[in-house]
C-alpha cells in the first residue's frame, strides 16, 4: 500500500493517507504504515475536482475535442471526475445515442458521467434505462438564443426525473427578456447586451418553481449573476457558477473579443465582484466549467457569427487555488464547492471527500508554486484559453482511483469508469 505521508488537508490538518491496492482510501491518520512512502510535506492534499458540466464534444465534433485530450487536460488540471453534456451529434436524447457515447467516453483517462438531454423527440424510457448521471442541460433557451422545450414539455421531464430520483441541471435563460436593440451593433460587448442579466433570474425562477412543483431536484448550470444565485437558493434549488464568470467581466471583452463569448455571457464587473461574494460566504453550491472548446478559427468570426463557449477544464482548480493563496478563498470552500458539494448533490458516494473508503482521487499542489496560465501549455485540442497570463496553482499529480494519471509532466495510460456503473 501507498503512503502519502505529511499532507495538509483543506482544513489545515497534517496527516497520512494510505491507499489501498483496490484504488480507495484505506486509512487517514498519523504514522500510518505501508510499503511505498511519497513526502507530502508542506504540500496540500486535495480531493480530485468533480467537473459536472464539460462538453467533451464526441460524438460529431471531435475537431474541437475529443475524450481523450478532454480527459488529459482535465488531469492536467486536477479535475478526476467529468459529467458531459448531451448537446452532441447524434444528441444524447435516446439509449442509442446514449451508448454511443459511452463508447466514446472509454478514452477517458478520468471518471466520467453522462447527462440525457430533453426535446421534442426525446426517449425517457430509453434513457432512464441507462446508467443516466441527470438530465441536462435543460433548456429553457439555447445555445443560438431560440427557445427550448416548451413549458408544458420542460414539466413533464421534472415529473419523469422525479419519478426517476434523477437530478435536473437546467439551462436558464429568458429569451423573452434579450435586448432586440443590441443586434444593431457589432462589437464584442453587444453579446453581453443582448443576453441580460435580468433574463436569467427571471428563467431561475420559473424554472424552479416547476421543478418544486413536480417534486423534482434541480440544480441551475452557470449561474452567471448574483440574482441567479440569490433566485436558485430561494427556491431551493442548487446552483454551480464558472470560472470565466468569477474571474472574468466585461471589462475583458476589449482584449477577448469573440473569444469572449459564451453562455450566458460575461456580466458587469460589479456583478462579478458580488458572484464571487457569494462564492467565498456559501451562497454558491458548484463550481463547474462549462468546459466548451472551438477552435481559433471558428471563434475568429463576427459576434453574432463565433460560436459560444470557451475552455476551462484545465484552469479551473488552479484558479481557485490561486485565489486561495491569496486569502481570496479559504481552502476548505474551494474543496467543497469542487469536491465535496457535487459529490453530495449528484449522490457519488464514494467520491469527494479524503476519507477511508472513498475513491482515492487526490489531487497534490504546492500552494506556493504558481505560474502564468497559457493557451500553449494546456492541452486541450484548441489551444488557447480566455485567462491567458492569469495566474494558478497547478497539481504536482493528479490521482484516479490509486492511479497517478498526471505527474506533472506526463500521463498515464488509464482507463476512466462511469460513475454511475
Amino acid at each position: 500500500m501507498q503512503v502519502i505521508r505529511n499532507a495538509t488537508l483543506a482544513d489545515g490538518r497534517t496527516r497520512d493517507v494510505r491507499v489501498g491496492d483496490d484504488g480507495r482510501i484505506d486509512a487517514v491518520g498519523e504514522s500510518l504504515a505501508g510499503d511505498e512512502l511519497v513526502d507530502a510535506s508542506g504540500k496540500l492534499l486535495l480531493p480530485g475536482m468533480i467537473d459536472v458540466h464539460v462538453h467533451f464534444r464526441q460524438p460529431g465534433y471531435g475537431h474541437k475535442e475529443t475524450w481523450a485530450s478532454g480527459s488529459r487536460s482535465a488531469a492536467a488540471g486536477g479535475v478526476t471526475t467529468v459529467v458531459d453534456q448531451p448537446n452532441t451529434d447524434p444528441a444524447t436524447v435516446t439509449g442509442a445515442a446514449f451508448d454511443e457515447k459511452a463508447a466514446f467516453a472509454a478514452d477517458s483517462l478520468v471518471d466520467w458521467g453522462i447527462n440525457g438531454g430533453v426535446t421534442p423527440d426525446w426517449d425517457p424510457d430509453s434513457l432512464f434505462n441507462r446508467p443516466l448521471f441527470a438530465l441536462g442541460e435543460v433548456f429553457l433557451a439555447d445555445s443560438t438564443g431560440d427557445m427550448g422545450i416548451e413549458a408544458a414539455l420542460f414539466r413533464e421531464a421534472c415529473e419523469l426525473a422525479a419519478d426517476e430520483d434523477v437530478v435536473v441541471t437546467v439551462h436558464a435563460e429568458d429569451a423573452d427578456r434579450f435586448d432586440s436593440a443590441a443586434k444593431e451593433r457589432d462589437d464584442a460587448d453587444a453579446w453581453s447586451a443582448y443576453r441580460t442579466a435580468g433574463a436569467e433570474a427571471a428563467a431561475v425562477e420559473r424554472a424552479v418553481t416547476v421543478g418544486s412543483e413536480a417534486g423534482a431536484t434541480v440544480h441551475v448550470a452557470h449561474t452567471s449573476t448574483p440574482e441567479g444565485v440569490d433566485a436558485a437558493r430561494a427556491g431551493g434549488a442548487t446552483c454551480e457558477v464558472t470560472p470565466h464568470h468569477l474571474f472574468l467581466s466585461r471589462v475583458d471583452l476589449d482584449e477577448l473579443g469573440t473569444f469572449g463569448r459564451m453562455n450566458p455571457p460575461l456580466r458587469s464587473e460589479e456583478r462579478r465582484e458580488a458572484l464571487f461574494d457569494r462564492l467565498a460566504d456559501g451562497r454558491v453550491d458548484v463550481v463547474a466549467t462549462d468546459h466548451a472548446p472551438h477552435t481559433r478559427e471558428e471563434k475568429d468570426a463576427s459576434i453574432w457569427d463565433a460560436p459560444s463557449g470557451v475552455p476551462g477544464v484545465e484552469t479551473a482548480l488552479p484558479l481557485l487555488l490561486q485565489a486561495a493563496s491569496e486569502g481570496e478563498l479559504t481552502y476548505e470552500r474551494v474543496r467543497d464547492v469542487t469536491a465535496a458539494n457535487p459529490a453530495a448533490i449528484f449522490d457519488l458516494p464514494r467520491k469527494g471527500r479524503i476519507e477511508a473508503g472513498r475513491d482515492a482521487d487526490l489531487v497534490l499542489v504546492d500552494p506556493d508554486d504558481s505560474r502564468e496560465i497559457r493557451g500553449a501549455d494546456c492541452h486541450s485540442n484548441c489551444g488557447w484559453t480566455p485567462f491567458e497570463g492569469m495566474e494558478g496553482v497547478f497539481p504536482e499529480w493528479t490521482m484516479v482511483r490509486g492511479t497517478v494519471v498526471w505527474d506533472g509532466e506526463t500521463f498515464v495510460d488509464h482507463a476512466g469508469e462511469n460513475v454511475r456503473s
